[in-house]
C-alpha cells in the first residue's frame, strides 16, 4: 500500500526585490507502507523543505501531498517529526516529554502509562525517566525525542538529521536502535542525511537529490539483508553502492 504520495511538487521562497527562490522543483515520489527512505544530497538541495512539506510545516507551491490516502495541508498526529535538535521541553521529565502528545490529544491514562513504559524500555532510558533533559547526553536527548515522536503511534516518521550532532560512536549506536525500533514498530520511515555511509546503512531505498533546485535524480533500491550490523559497512556490496551515490553527487 502507497503511504505517501508525492505529484509534481514545487516549492518556492519569495524574497523582497529577488526572483523567487526554488527549493524544490516539480517532484514526485511515491514511498510504500513500512520502508525505511533516505533523502540524500548535498546542503541546501531541499531535502529538509520536502521533509517539512510532507510534515505539514509549510505548503507546496504546486502539486499535490497525501499521506495514507489524505491530503496534506497541516501537520498532524499521522506524522512523527524528529530534528536535530532535539528540541525537548526543559521543564519535563523524559517521561514527561514522551507522554506531551498523548496528554494533549486526551487520550485515556492508562494507555500513555502503557505506551510511555514502552517506548521508555525500548529506547533504554528505564534509569532516566524522571530526570530532566538538562542531565542528559546528546544522544540519551535523541533517545527521548525519537520516543515523544513514536508516542502518538504516527503512521510516518519524519527524521531531519537527526544524528547529526552526534560524535561517531554514539551516533552509530543510535543508527542501530533506530534500526531496532523501526523493526518492531515498521513505521514508514523518510530520514534526511548528508552521509552517504549513513543512508545505505539504514535505508530500503536511498532518493540521491540534485543541487538547487532540488529534484530527485536517482532512486537506489538498497538490497543489503537485514538485520544489519556494523560489519556491513566493510562488504563490497556497500562499497559500490557508496561509490555509485559518491560518484552522482559529484557530478
Amino acid at each position: 500500500m502507497t503511504q505517501v504520495l508525492l505529484e509534481n511538487v514545487s516549492v518556492q521562497f519569495l524574497r523582497y526585490r529577488e526572483p523567487p527562490q526554488i527549493a524544490l522543483d516539480h517532484t514526485n515520489l511515491s514511498i510504500e507502507e513500512g520502508e525505511f527512505v533516505c533523502l540524500l544530497g548535498p546542503s541546501g538541495c531541499g531535502k529538509s523543505t520536502l521533509l517539512n512539506v510532507l510534515g505539514g510545516l509549510f505548503p507546496s507551491s504546486t502539486g499535490k501531498i497525501s499521506v495514507g490516502g489524505k491530503s496534506v495541508s497541516q501537520p498532524g498526529p499521522d506524522r512523527g517529526m524528529v530534528f536535530q535538535n532535539y528540541s525537548l521541553y526543559p521543564w519535563l521529565t523524559v517521561r514527561g516529554n514522551i507522554e506531551f502528545g498523548p496528554r494533549l490529544n486526551n487520550w485515556p491514562a492508562a494507555k500513555i502509562a502503557t505506551i510511555t513504559d514502552e517506548l521508555i524500555d525500548i529506547v533504554g532510558l528505564k534509569d532516566y525517566a524522571g530526570q530532566y533533559p538538562k542531565v542528559l547526553s546528546g544522544g540519551m536527548r535523541q533517545r527521548v525525542a525519537i520516543a515523544r515522536a513514536l508516542a502518538m503511534e504516527p503512521h510516518v516518521l519524519l527524521m531531519d538529521e537527526p544524528f547529526g550532532a552526534l560524535d561517531a560512536q554514539t551516533r552509530s549506536r543510535m543508527q542501530e536502535l533506530l534500526l531496532d525500533i523501526w523493526s518492531r514498530k515498521r513505521n514508514t520511515v523518510i530520514f534526511v542525511t548528508h552521509d552517504i555511509e549513513e543512508a545505505v546503512y539504514l535505508a530500503d531505498r536511498v532518493l540521491v537529490m540534485s543541487t538547487r533546485p532540488g529534484r530527485i535524480i536517482e532512486d537506489f533500491k538498497i538490497e543489503l539483508p537485514r538485520p544489519r550490523f556494523a560489519e556491513v559497512v566493510a562488504s563490497e556490496e556497500f562499497t559500490q553502492y557508496r561509490r555509485r551515490m559518491l560518484h552522482l553527487l559529484r557530478h
